[in-house]
């Protein structure tokens, strides 16, 4: 019998010849951009499963297309597990990526021009946190906290002084570079004293707390928690909203109909399976060793002298200053480092006097790694690669010499479902 691989290397060699060069480069490189992982093998079934085919505008019981049998029983597992694991009493699993799940929770709990206390975008924010050139930006009022100019942690005095200026209608933490955690206390304290709705975006640090590694904001009282559902959790791309129930039915009718149409059911499915395999002590100790590994390679960088924003990683990732550290900005670097397959991302650090596309540092995490089975003394490893690598971007041998030492490394550690 014919695979459907076949027949795409068949109708389509070029899309074929892509997807193996694709396959190929995961296998004989290093992952460390925090935001990618490698999904459970499962998970990839699911995606390309009859789950592709079928239609499923609206929610488990109130569908506007027949044939739902399946579809609703699917979606269903999913909240359910979603609720379980992150302890919350709703969930909505349609938001087909991060971006609109964040937005939907913005149009469906506020109203246009209302102000929003976030993350600035150049000290850890992410975009949908109001940076200018976002939508969400134009549509309310933002008004974005930094970090202390001193270690680069989250200055929770000055947060305060913001909102009380400001007095806004919600208070968001999370990010998208920020290496340190969150004190959830403190931002509920702050949110309370002005009548603020809680939210925090753990879409890179969801997998974290679902695995209980790092803090659950829901413990601390949080109104609504979003979270991808890549990333740290290693489930399929695709986005959650989980919320106290007195906001479920404001969040389910600004996801639809009002931010889009029928979810991608295929995704629903490997969400429905990744929530299940992040209640397992396997998935937990996936978790654990995420941290353990991010802190060994960060104290490994630092010790051959690297500068790092916060000088250390309470997370997943860290932020390598590589201007200061290497004479070199991040674009150079990250290149530098793809020669050698290792492949990160150049990133602004907090005020950056170099531009968006050509900033100071780099972004390194570990979820990736993990996920192959590095740990500890792999980490250190790494830590030596990328130093030589970026202490001496135009010296051939020395690339040349990384890159195969790379390649042989990563024989040792398959990539799950390739």
């Amino acid at each position: 019998m014919t695979s459907n691989l076949e027949i795409l290397q068949q109708q389509d060699p070029d899309v074929y010849a892509a997807l193996k060069g694709e396959e190929q480069r995961q296998k004989s490189g290093i992952e460390l951009i925090p935001s990618e992982n490698y999904t459970f093998p499962e998970v990839l079934s699911t995606l390309g499963s009859v789950f592709t085919n079928k239609y499923s505008e609206g929610y488990p019981g109130r569908r506007y297309y027949g044939g739902q049998e399946y579809t609703d029983q699917i979606e269903t597992l999913a909240r359910d597990r979603a609720k379980a694991v992150f302890k919350c009493e709703h969930a909505n699993v349609q938001p087909l990526s991060g971006s609109a799940m964040n937005q939907a929770v913005y149009l469906g709990l506020l109203e246009p021009g209302d102000t929003i206390l976030a993350m600035d975008l150049s000290h850890g924010g992410h975009l949908t946190h109001g940076a200018p050139v976002s939508h969400m930006g134009k549509l309310f009022n933002f008004v974005r906290y930094v970090t202390n100019p001193v270690d680069g942690s989250i200055d929770y005095d000055q947060v305060r002084k913001d909102a009380l200026e400001h007095k806004p209608k919600m208070v968001l933490c999370g990010y998208t570079s920020y290496p340190r955690d969150i004190d959830y206390a403190k931002f509920k304290a702050i949110a309370d004293e002005v009548g603020a709705i809680t939210m925090t975006d753990a879409s890179h640090f969801g997998g974290l707390v679902a695995g209980e590694a790092m803090a659950n904001p829901f413990d601390f009282g949080f109104d609504v928690v979003t979270t991808t559902t890549h990333k740290s959790l290693r489930g399929p791309r695709g986005g959650m909203v989980l919320c106290k129930k007195e906001f479920a039915s404001k969040i389910d009718k600004s996801v639809f109909p009002g931010l889009q149409g029928g979810p991608h059911m295929n995704a629903v499915a490997g969400i429905a399976v990744t929530l299940k395999r992040a209640q397992t002590q396997e998935f937990k100790d996936y978790a654990e060793q995420v941290l353990v590994n991010s802190k060994t390679l960060a104290n490994e960088l630092m010790q051959r002298q690297a500068s790092l924003v916060t000088g250390g990683t309470d997370n997943h990732m860290m932020v390598v200053d590589t201007m200061e550290s290497y004479g070199l900005d991040g674009r150079v670097a990250e290149e530098t480092l793809d020669k050698v397959n290792i492949t990160t991302n150049k990133q602004i650090i907090p005020d950056d006097p170099l531009p968006p596309l050509r900033p100071s540092g780099i972004r390194i995490g570990t979820p990736a790694a993990t996920a192959r089975g590095m740990g500890e003394a792999d980490m250190k490893q790494l830590g030596e690669w990328i130093d030589r690598c970026l202490r001496s971007p135009e010296d051939e041998a020395v690339i040349g010499e990384i890159q195969g030492a790379v390649e042989t490394f990563c024989k040792k550690f398959p990539v799950p479902g390739l």
